[in-house]
């Protein structure tokens, strides 16, 4: 995959699966890695408007999202969410 494409503004079935992608490869690494090579890929790969994407989505409940990848999410650098991107993941019930 390029990571040369921007996707900052892709769905969140896209970064869900992208993530899952990543979790699930590092299932195949040695146990005591895995959580910290999902981490690790995040913070040197995605740009920070797709880590606002996925804890956006993770802090709506994280659907659809591998054990590994939420597990990961303590690890991986936070950046503020903006009103755009919180639009994209709304809520659990919400309507806006």
């Amino acid at each position: 995959m390029s990571h040369e494409t921007d996707l900052s503004d892709q769905k969140p079935e896209k970064l869900i699966r992208m993530a899952n992608q990543i979790g699930t490869f590092f299932l195949s690494q040695p146990k005591n890695t895995q959580i910290e090579g999902v981490a690790t890929h995040i913070n040197k790969f995605w740009e920070p408007r797709m880590r606002q994407q996925l804890f956006a989505h993770i802090d709506n409940g994280g659907d659809g999202l591998m054990a590994i990848v939420k597990d990961a999410s303590a690890l991986i650098r936070r950046t503020g969410c903006d009103e755009k991107v919180q639009a994209q993941f709304p809520a659990p019930g919400d309507t806006a």
